[in-house]
């Protein structure tokens, strides 16, 4: 499978029709948020890309998304800008693996407070 960039409208510079990607990790008993553990433009975005596919990790091509994170430091959470884009992405990840892990259901049963009771008329 080949991947290739449309031509760029005119006026486009360069770093913008430029291949960008970021990778993210979320590990619910250790993270606050989701974070930025790989990114790169051109070659380096490629070899990302061909690591995830090589390892069945599923992609999602957004490219604004992308070009927020890449602005991100590696290992940093990523910013509140992107938490419903983010979001979004792992609820059809999860839908698509069957439910939530087993870890974040863990997780949140463990921090899951009392449920309050409403009187229903």
């Amino acid at each position: 499978m080949s991947r290739a960039n449309p031509p760029p409208p005119p006026g486009q510079d360069e770093a913008e029709k430029t291949p960008v990607a970021v990778a993210l990790r979320y590990d619910v008993p250790r993270d606050g948020a989701p974070r930025v553990v790989a990114k790169g433009r051109g070659a380096e975005a490629e070899a990302i890309l061909k690591l995830a596919f090589a390892n069945d990790i599923k992609v999602r091509e957004d490219a604004d998304l992308a070009t927020l994170l890449h602005a991100v430091d590696l290992d940093a959470e990523i910013p509140l800008a992107a938490f419903t884009a983010v979001a979004e992405i792992l609820a059809y990840l999860y839908r698509l693996n069957g439910g939530l892990p087993e870890a974040v259901r863990r997780d949140a049963a463990a921090h899951a407070g009392p449920v309050p009771s409403v009187p229903v008329r």
